[in-house]
């Protein structure tokens, strides 16, 4: 199906000034979280403070996305990629609570700030997943057209996608805020994910 961008030019680039602004103001902000957290990590000692994993993003760029370590560092022993679910025994206890919260996301900060990501748009995926998603519906790559994002709809209402249909289901809902996405919607789903997160809504 032919899928067109709701944001024009205008709106895209305001909406790269937004993120490169409070992507800044953020770190700064939370600076005291991230040393909270970087210590527990540390006293937890079980591999190094932060992950890093190849994604496809804009344009279907690999690019290295950031987080808190969660899991153990043999996660996935057999090195075929597998996916994260809420109660996954691979979680460290500090994982876990980081995982519960939405803590682990943090230094996807740097992320935006460096332009691979935006607050709002698709959740980056690993190019394993992508091949297999594309098999079943090819317009995912209308994705690209996009920089994925720290949240989204999808996100918020669909949840962790631990299954392929789920990821099947987060594409249709990640296609339909490329077509009606705008400023005020972006603002929306940033105070949404956070108003459940301060509340501890799980998502």
């Amino acid at each position: 199906m032919a899928v067109v961008d709701g944001m024009n030019a205008f709106e895209r680039a305001v909406k790269r000034i937004f993120d490169f602004v409070c992507s800044f103001l953020g770190i700064v902000v939370l600076s005291p979280v991230f040393l909270i957290v970087y210590v527990a990590l540390r006293i937890q000692n079980d591999g190094s403070v932060i992950f890093k994993q190849e994604r496809i993003g804009y344009k279907g760029k690999a690019f290295n996305i950031y987080k808190f370590r969660t899991m153990c560092v043999d996660s996935e022993p057999n090195g075929k990629p597998q996916l994260a679910a809420k109660g996954d025994e691979r979680l460290t206890k500090v994982g876990k609570f980081l995982r519960e919260h939405h803590l682990d996301e943090l230094p996807q900060l740097f992320n935006v700030l460096k332009g691979d990501m935006s607050f709002v748009g698709p959740r980056p995926e690993r190019q394993y997943f992508i091949d297999q998603i594309r098999k079943v519906n090819p317009d995912y790559d209308y994705l690209f057209l996009m920089r994925p994002g720290v949240t989204s709809m999808a996100t918020i209402h669909n949840g962790y996608t631990d299954t392929l249909d789920k990821m099947l289901v987060r594409l249709q809902m990640d296609l339909e805020y490329l077509q009606k996405r705008s400023l005020w919607l972006d603002l929306k789903l940033i105070f949404t994910t956070v108003f459940y997160i301060v509340n501890g809504k799980k998502f």
